[in-house]
């Protein structure tokens, strides 16, 4: 407020002072717009329309390639190593000879066992050979037995009874005959360990000996083996596709991935094997795709990238991604109702293009805020204007 100081003469003896003070001495004020306050109203937002429809997109999931199948070989008897047939990146085939040992050892339990078997098998000619001459003098003297007063009864009996121990010992000669068989042919298995072969085709990654070495039968985490064999022919995808994702798998069909060893390119595995289980310490499932790989382009432990297919088994509400809006305890949308804006709870899915999928208390249609924002809060008397409806996420 402005003042004015207005002084005028009065008569006070000789002179004479009067002091005036006005409001203003300038232009009254103007009165509040209160109508045009009025007619301005509530404010206008932009809205759409919550979209349904089915949900097909593609995440992008990191995966591993690893050999269909890997080996590390252990010698199986303990001896000095003899000759090296290959080395790291030699490919081989099956049952293809790797490496020799030399074990001395054995080749003397083998002369040892089988001079036992020469023994027993002595013995046992020497036991049948008895066996028919005691079966035979049993016979004759039961024939002779017949004729009364020729052969006593004693002697009858005498003659049967060496007769059956006769035959035992056969019995017992056998029986140590095909024992010291049975031991003849473990030294011999043994010593068709010191011949390593490969167990199937592939390449070596691996080799860790060296002729003139000590090696033998080793286990357990720190165990060095001899030689890493891997089949390259043929590998798995391993894909780790978090729990959130594997309600609809798609078992038999072809993903594609890439590598980072081949930018630009493209390569596709067929889906195999599914674990079924989640893991709890990742939360995702074990997915397997066979990736067969016969020019060997690709490596065992490389690293790619899988353009999973996500697909929903119902259909899924969408929102464009800018309706939802969030704050330091909830995420909601704005949903419009009779002029009044409400703030809508929700929990997010994938995001396909501009679209946003979302769960929570929401229904087909439902108008909401195009831009969320906590500023707009609920309650709120707005005028909606509708903007074309959510497109339809892409495949």
């Amino acid at each position: 407020m402005n003042a004015c100081l207005r002084i005028s003469p009065l008569r006070y003896g000789i002179t004479s002072l009067t002091i005036v003070v006005t409001a203003s001495c300038g232009t009254p004020p103007e009165a509040p717009r209160t109508a045009a306050a009025a007619a301005s109203g509530p404010p206008t937002i932009t809205t759409v329309r919550v979209a349904e429809q089915p949900l097909e997109a593609q995440l992008s999931l990191p995966g591993e390639l690893r050999a269909y199948q890997s080996v590390d070989i252990f010698p199986k008897v303990t001896g000095f190593v003899k000759t090296v047939h290959v080395d790291r990146g030699s490919r081989v085939r099956a049952g293809e000879t790797l490496a020799t040992l030399d074990a001395p050892e054995l080749v003397a339990q083998r002369a040892e066992a089988e001079s036992k078997l020469q023994a027993a098998e002595a013995e046992l000619a020497a036991a049948r050979a008895r066996a028919d001459a005691d079966g035979s003098t049993f016979e004759r003297l039961k024939a002779a037995s017949v004729t009364p007063g020729v052969v006593a009864g004693h002697d009858v009996l005498i003659a049967e009874k060496a007769a059956d121990a006769s035959r035992s010992r056969v019995i017992a000669a056998e029986q140590s005959v095909e024992a010291m068989r049975q031991a003849v042919r473990a030294i011999r298995d043994m010593e068709a360990y010191l011949r390593i072969t490969a167990p199937f085709a592939g390449v070596i990654t691996e080799r860790n000996m060296h002729p003139g070495a000590l090696v033998g039968p080793s286990s357990g985490p720190s165990a060095v083996p001899l030689l890493r064999l891997v089949d390259t022919t043929r590998l798995r995808l391993v894909v780790p596709v978090p729990e959130a994702y594997t309600t609809a798998l798609p078992t038999g069909r072809d993903v594609a991935f890439s590598v980072s060893a081949y930018p630009g390119q493209t390569f596709t595995g067929r889906v195999a094997r599914i674990a079924r289980a989640v893991d709890v310490a990742t939360r995702t499932m074990a997915i397997e795709l066979d990736v067969p790989n016969g020019n060997g382009r690709l490596a065992p432990g490389t690293f790619s990238q899988v353009q999973w297919p996500v697909r929903r088994a119902g259909r899924s509400l969408f929102v464009p991604s800018t309706s939802v809006a969030s704050t330091t305890d909830r995420i909601f949308v704005i949903r419009v109702r009779s002029g009044k804006t409400e703030w809508v709870d929700v929990r997010t899915g994938l995001t396909v293009g501009a679209l946003v999928e979302v769960f929570g208390d929401l229904a087909a249609g439902d108008e909401i805020a195009e831009r969320g924002t906590d500023e707009l809060r609920p309650g709120t008397a707005v005028q909606a204007k509708e903007r074309t409806p959510a497109a339809k996420p892409a495949a």
